[in-house]
């Protein structure tokens, strides 16, 4: 921008110095007009090529260190943001994914699945973090304590799929498969 005001600055000097030298006559005044607008509009040309030239040593510069340009100009608008709705509904599906993946490897037929997200989805809804505070049951499997499942991962507290797994674990070990649960459950309202 500096060198932009210098340019022009001199342009400006040389359309005066012009004027004054050759104000002799009308055709001289003429030709000094012309003169005076080809300074002018030569020393904007300079200055855009100088601007320019400027522009691209920068470029080539943050290049060099690795940083890159995106773009040169600042754009305004009076659109507002949009808020994202984020699903309540998008954590559940993605444990009962994980679920259902290791329900295939045990080869445990579809029913069992169906089973165990009846069994899931009443106690906890699928739920991570559910805890019932009259009992201190905790996560997706609702273990009681919750730090029962500390053995199959240390990020129990938080981590759905060590949840899955030691609940899986559990049933298996218990009650022999997801259905054998569901059915305790339906009888006694506990697991």
């Amino acid at each position: 921008m500096d060198s932009n005001r210098v340019l022009m600055r001199n342009a400006a000097a040389a359309v005066i110095a012009v004027s004054v030298v050759g104000g002799a006559g009308s055709g001289a005044a003429a030709s000094t007009e012309r003169t005076a607008t080809q300074a002018t509009d030569q020393a904007t040309t300079e200055a855009a090529e100088a601007a320019a030239e400027a522009a691209a040593e920068q470029a080539d510069a943050m290049s060099a260190r690795g940083i890159t340009t995106v773009h040169n100009a600042v754009w305004r608008t009076s659109a507002k943001a949009v808020k994202r709705r984020v699903s309540a509904a998008a954590p559940a599906i993605l444990n009962k994914a994980y679920a259902f993946r290791l329900v295939a490897r045990r080869s445990w037929p579809g029913t069992q699945f169906q089973c165990l997200d009846s069994l899931w989805t009443r106690e906890s809804g699928w739920n991570h973090r559910a805890e019932n505070p009259s009992s201190g049951a905790y996560g997706i499997p609702q273990a009681l304590p919750g730090s029962k499942m500390s053995g199959t991962g240390v990020d129990w507290r938080f981590n759905p799929v060590t949840q899955i797994r030691w609940g899986l674990k559990y049933i298996r070990l218990r009650y022999g498969s997801p259905c054998g649960a569901w059915g305790h459950f339906q009888s006694n309202n506990w697991y």
